[in-house]
């Protein structure tokens, strides 16, 4: 990885770990709250495969597990109802300490309240923030939230490509133990956007990975928490240096342009989605595939499918890095993988690959260089992925291939 001079946040200085709260209403307690895992929200779509966004919840529970990258001492959670139709009612909600499936560690039960209250209405367009609960977790372990819709909830904010298992069973099962009452899955988050955490490690700094899929985590195994990202997040705990590291990639996203199927625009979504989160000061930025790519095919779920020249996703980068800048945050660009053998891989698209990865490698605009193209690419033919780190889609790596992007970042440049 070429480095250079970065733009860093100033050093965090966090108080001692703060006591355990000891009543529910825990937002009372001056505490400082780091973030512990996060996913950017969608409009309601089944663009990848079948999911409950489309259709909503009623007087059913749904229970999702994430894994934290910090640890702490207290974790309240952030409902986004950012894409809905109406207000959304929620009835009731629990965190726990995950166990296996949908059980969870029944000692860590926890009832989630919102300004002391069990239940809370989220606006359309808005978000709401839990009060804190006491909850020990440890970096890289896994809790779960459940939460009870008892009235109909309507088309659902989500985030439709998890790579992870939700589970959803009839009726209010908030207090459940065993995962014996829910039985139907489902492969995406719905309406959790964050979970912060409190009493952790001081001066903890956080790590944002922004793109599209490819820090999505396609082609890498369900559950399996071997997205580059969460690869990223074991070697810096290995180091000694554990780190909040957050995975802002949206399946299908675009840099320039919103899309119904693939999130807003990263542009667009930059500061709600990186900026925005607690105590932020570097990004690793891998997006433009898709702008380069959606052109060459005419399918629906493409628009909008303009032709975009080089120059237009330069000067999109330079959006976020300006952005990013003013907020003190440095910007790791990282150069756009091969995908020869993609559907979308043409003449006119392998030029422009080349041409913004040049741009990336030499242009000096961002603080530091991963690249991904690189490690990833095939010996053989270097416009193609290594059969060793392909998914089976010739753009997408598998778990061999994620874990490679995680290596060869240079951990001194976050």
């Amino acid at each position: 990885m070429e480095r250079r001079p970065t733009h860093r946040a100033a050093a965090l200085t966090a108080p001692a770990p703060a006591p355990v709260p000891t009543h529910a209403h825990a937002s009372a307690l001056s505490v400082d709250w780091a973030a512990g895992w996060s996913a950017p929200v969608q409009r309601p779509s089944s663009g990848f495969e079948e999911n409950w966004a489309e259709t909503g919840f009623a007087d059913q529970t749904v229970r999702q597990t994430v894994r934290v990258t910090a640890g702490g001492r207290a974790a309240r959670i952030t409902l986004s109802n950012r894409f809905g139709q109406g207000p959304l009612r929620i009835a009731g909600a629990s965190i726990a300490r995950a166990a296996y499936g949908a059980s969870v560690h029944g000692e860590t039960l926890r009832k989630l309240t919102f300004g002391g209250r069990e239940t809370v209405t989220v606006p359309a367009g808005g978000e709401v923030t839990s009060d804190g609960a006491p909850l020990l977790t440890a970096a890289l372990e896994s809790v779960t939230v459940t939460l009870y819709f008892a009235a109909p909830t309507g088309p659902s904010t989500f985030h439709a490509q998890a790579y992870a298992t939700s589970h959803r069973a009839e009726g209010d099962h908030r207090a459940d133990r065993t995962g014996a009452a829910f039985t139907e899955e489902s492969h995406s988050w719905y309406y959790l956007s964050d979970v912060e955490l409190s009493g952790g490690p001081a001066g903890q700094d956080t790590v944002v990975a922004f793109g599209d899929s490819l820090t999505d985590g396609f082609g890498s195994t369900v559950d399996g928490h071997h997205r580059w990202p969460d690869h990223l997040a074991r070697r810096l705990a290995a180091s000694g240096t554990p780190r909040a590291v957050l995975n802002a990639g949206i399946g299908g996203n675009l840099l320039l342009r919103d899309s119904a199927w693939y999130g807003d625009g990263a542009v667009a979504r930059f500061r709600r989605d990186v900026l925005d989160k607690p105590g932020v000061r570097s990004v690793v930025a891998l997006v433009g595939l898709n702008d380069i790519g959606f052109s060459e095919v005419d399918l629906p779920t493409y628009k909008p499918d303009p032709d975009v020249p080089v120059e237009a996703l330069a000067e999109g980068y330079r959006a976020l890095i300006a952005e990013a800048h003013a907020r003190g945050v440095a910007v790791i660009g990282g150069t756009i993988l091969p995908f020869r053998g993609a559907e979308y891989h043409t003449a006119r698209s392998e030029a422009k690959r080349a041409a913004i990865n040049a741009w990336i490698r030499e242009s000096g605009e961002f603080d530091a260089v991963v690249d991904f193209a690189g490690v990833v690419a095939s010996p053989a033919d270097p416009l193609a992925l290594d059969p060793a780190y392909d998914s089976g889609d010739h753009k997408h790596p598998n778990d061999a291939g994620y874990r490679a992007m995680a290596e060869a970042i240079d951990l001194a440049t976050l």
